[in-house]
Order: C-alpha cells, then structure tokens, then sequence
C-alpha cells in the first residue's frame, strides 16, 4: 500500500507546482485578493476531475488487460517528457506576477471551469493515474485509496500553498517558487522511471 501512498504524493505535489493554468488563477487571485478569499479554489481539482476519472475509467474498462501495460509505459514516457519540460522551467526561470485584471473576484467554480478546459488532468488520468489506479485497486481496495488519497491530498496542499505563499510573494520572493520546481522535475523523472519500468517488465 505504501509503495501506492508514495506515487499518489509525489504524482500529486508534481501536478501541484508545475506552472499550469489552474496555478496561474491561484497566483493571481492571491496576489489580487489575499489568502483567505482565494483558499476554496484550492479545492477545485476535486470537483472537476470528477467527470475527467469517471471518462478515463470507462474508457480502460474496455480495454483488453495488456493494454494497461502499454499505457503505464506511455505514461512513463509521459512523465519522462513533464520532468524535461519541468527542469526546463527550473533551468530558465524568470519570475514573473502574472496579470490579474481580468480576474475579478476569487471563486471556487470559476477555479473548477479553469481545471476543466485544462489537458493536463485528462492525460494525466488516461496515461497515468488510470492504469495505476485499476492495478492498485485490483491488489486490493485499499491500495487504490491510498494511491487517490495520496494524489489529491498532496493536490490540495500543494495548491494551498501557491495561494500563502503568493499572498506573501513580495516577501518570499521567487527562490522557493524555482526549488520547487526543481524538486517537481526530479520527482517527475523518478516516477517517470518507475512507471516505464513497471509498463515493460509486468
């Protein structure tokens, strides 16, 4: 179970900090408005992953088994490829606020709306939390709540903490958004191995 614990968390925290469009709403929105109106929003993977697991379920349950295989060494790659692009990020950083005008208030449901027309969660299901999530579950139920627990726990927090530690950027400054992105892309890379590995030798 806790071999399943360890990829949900460090799957989770890589999906937390990578810059993406629902980061870059909770940034804007805590520098615009503070902490405490735009915490809820953290909670937005939640509610709009819902359909986006639901979709990706359906569409493994139809697949012959071998199948799981070939997209956990897909999604492998597919982690190898985000690590790339996360140590280029990391690499040539340059930190900047993003443009919060065209935000007016803090909401939950527009956090929601943001995450939903964002692709990253339907490959990340489809490539990677999908065929884990089916081979945890069939070890064992537990196995695979440990594994969702792990993934959107570590989600939440994450997010949560972009919004104090945005609220707080002008203190804070850009090092600790850059080393987090580094940690990102090395946690990427690792489990981009494990999963590659797991894909091809089972």
């Amino acid at each position: 179970m806790m071999i399943y614990l360890i990829q949900g968390i460090t799957f989770g925290f890589a999906a937390a900090v990578q810059p993406g469009p629902l980061q870059t709403y909770l940034m804007s929105q805590a520098l615009h408005h503070g902490w405490r109106r735009t915490l809820p929003a953290a909670f937005a993977p939640i509610i709009s992953d819902g359909p986006i697991v639901l979709l990706a379920l359906l569409v493994l349950n139809t697949l012959p088994l071998w199948w799981e295989h070939v997209l956990q060494a897909g999604g492998g790659l597919f982690l190898l490829y985000l690590a790339y692009g996360t140590y280029n990020n990391w690499r040539d950083y340059v930190d900047k606020k993003p443009e919060t005008g065209s935000l007016a208030s803090t909401n939950l449901w527009k956090a929601v709306f943001v995450n939903l027309l964002n692709p990253n969660p339907y490959l990340g299901w489809m490539l990677v939390m999908g065929p884990l999530l089916m081979k945890s579950w069939r070890e064992a139920p537990l196995h695979g709540v440990a594994l969702v627990a792990g993934f959107y726990g570590t989600i939440i927090l994450g997010c949560a903490a972009i919004v104090v530690l945005f609220s707080s950027a002008r203190m804070l400054g850009p090092k600790l958004n850059r080393t987090l992105i580094g940690v990102s892309a090395i946690g990427l890379a690792l489990l981009g191995l494990f999963q590659l590995w797991q894909g091809t030798m089972t």
